[in-house]
């Protein structure tokens, strides 16, 4: 067989040369070690963000980050839902290994445990100050909020702004007030309409007083907008600005708030200090319509194991560090971040298995760097193990899938209604086809015998309801029995 057919082509491309060492992780001996902030918004489509062929909305910042960084067309979250995408990005690890599966409630008993080590924690290692603003959505609970995750400094929401009584398909009593909490204090009991137009501000506000105030020393701040997921509120400042509806306002909202934080680095000469991450945690909740955004030519979205709702647009920004200009077309995913920098800080990695691994030399646009991953795993539900991707190709599992095509869409908040759609075992070459349009499985029989090889040692160490097998190493979430 030619292996060849399914490995990546590795052909990240600068647009114009630096030398290699301005490619490579910095020598920490040298200088400061570098701050890193993340930006994960919410809901926010592949075809969202103007650099990725987005037309909502002007976008002049996230623009400014893909000219002065770098950008990967092929970026994906581990799991296309809330809470399953968070655990997944601060931990490096298939959500699924460590107990933690679709989106958490006010309701729920659990949250990410206390034994698995987070971003926060990573950088508290070697000293760094850590701060978060925005969605948590890890467990609300005392025990598991961030705070007790590595965080020295939270302000923001417990879980999503829908889960809250004005939710509007819920029965009266569905859901409890939705709380904004600073640390573990609760600052307001019970958020309204008004009080979430101004979130996405306060989120920015608070992002930048952290930087004002570490800015002599290094820091990691994740910022975690609760935008543009659905109840959608903007602040007066853009209601109206898009001219395409409170969709394209809520997205001009969110680039100010990028400018923001791009203000506050130049202010304090910080910039060739600062490695600058930007992305969303799944792609867009169809259902809702004209609340919510787009895929941008892939198939599906938020809930799905296709690439409308795993593959999300992602930009990273450090001048000096990261090659401007430059795109990344390999595929990469979250569980990578937390080992990648790990090595650029020089921090110990925890002792037991997370699935991430280095990319360092990828992010950086080194020449020549390869993904060291054979594939990567869609699970869903549980521990549904729905899709696998080797290279260019990808190869679903039977089982049951969401659509909204030829559905009447939801309008102005309210959602329409999916319909089931029954997934079969089907081989796409996403290289020629990121709309998984044509089924090639009959015609290649090397190939899937390749993909389901892969399948099978993910699944006698993670597990697959699908298919009945137990996982053999994964770990329960923090309040468990």
């Amino acid at each position: 067989m030619n292996r060849a057919l399914l490995l990546p082509l590795w052909s990240c491309t600068l647009a114009w040369f630096l030398p290699a060492t301005a490619l490579t992780a910095p020598n920490r001996e040298a200088g400061r070690p570098p701050n890193v902030i993340v930006i994960y918004t919410d809901d926010q489509g592949y075809g969202d963000v103007g650099a990725f062929g987005g037309k909502a909305a002007r976008m002049p910042n996230l623009d400014r980050m893909a000219r002065e960084g770098r950008k990967f067309t092929d970026f994906h979250v581990a799991q296309a839902v809330c809470s399953a995408s968070r655990a997944a990005l601060l931990t490096g690890c298939y959500p699924n290994r460590i107990g933690i599966s679709g989106a958490l409630g006010p309701k729920s008993t659990h949250g990410l445990g206390a034994n698995e080590l987070t971003l926060a924690q990573l950088f508290k290692q070697k000293g760094y100050a850590t701060g978060m603003a925005g969605k948590w959505h890890l467990g609300h609970l005392p025990e598991f909020l961030p705070t007790r995750r590595g965080f020295d400094e939270f302000y923001g929401i417990p879980y999503s702004g829908d889960m809250w009584p004005y939710h509007p398909e819920a029965k009266p009593g569905s859901y409890p007030p939705l709380p904004l909490l600073e640390n573990e204090h609760t600052l307001k009991p019970g958020l309204e309409p008004a009080d979430q137009e101004q979130l996405t501000v306060q989120y920015a506000e608070r992002a930048v007083r952290f930087i004002n105030r570490h800015k002599d020393e290094p820091f990691f701040f994740y910022l975690a907008p609760n935008m543009p997921h659905v109840p959608l509120f903007v602040s007066d400042r853009f209601k109206g600005k898009s001219e395409t509806g409170l969709f394209g306002d809520v997205l001009m909202e969110i680039d100010w708030a990028v400018g923001e934080i791009l203000q506050a680095l130049a202010s304090h000469k910080l910039d060739q200090d600062t490695l600058l991450i930007f992305s969303s945690d799944n792609g867009p909740w169809l259902s809702y319509g004209n609340h919510a955004g787009s895929a941008g030519g892939l198939r599906e979205g938020k809930g799905t194991a296709f690439e409308g709702g795993h593959r999300v647009p992602c930009l990273m920004r450090w001048p000096g560090r990261i090659p401007a200009g430059s795109v990344c077309d390999e595929p990469l995913m979250t569980i990578d971040l937390l080992p990648s920098l790990a090595r650029l800080i020089g921090a110990e990695l925890p002792k037991h298995p997370i699935d991430g691994l280095d990319v360092w030399p990828l992010l950086a646009g080194q020449p020549g760097a390869r993904n060291p991953h054979d594939a990567y795993f869609f699970y869903y539900n549980k521990n549904d193990l729905e899709a696998v991707r080797a290279g260019d190709w990808k190869l679903h599992f039977p089982h049951k899938a969401r659509t909204m095509e030829g559905q009447p869409q939801g309008r102005d908040g309210l959602p329409g209604k999916y319909k089931p759609l029954p997934v079969g075992r089907e081989l796409y070459n996403l290289k020629d086809d990121r709309a998984e349009a044509r089924n090639l499985a009959a015609d290649q029989p090397e190939i899937l015998a390749r993909l389901e090889a892969l399948a099978e040692k993910a699944r006698a160490d993670l597990g697959d309801d699908l298919t009945g097998r137990p996982p053999t190493r994964n770990r329960k979430p923090g309040g468990s029995q």
